[in-house]
């Protein structure tokens, strides 16, 4: 995992495409939400969001 995320820094520093990282760290946010919100008392309240 933290090979993926190296080789997209350096993708994103070498080709000038600095408008993928907002994408990218939103996408990580929401992978991270989903996964915390699986087995916890609080999942109801997040599905709700969406």
């Amino acid at each position: 995992m933290a090979e993926l995320l190296l080789d997209l820094k350096d993708f994103i520093q070498e080709r000038k495409k600095f408008w993928l990282t907002p994408m990218i760290a939103m996408l990580l946010l929401l992978g991270a939400l989903i996964v915390l919100a699986q087995g916890s008392a609080v999942a109801p309240f997040i599905y709700t969001l969406f």
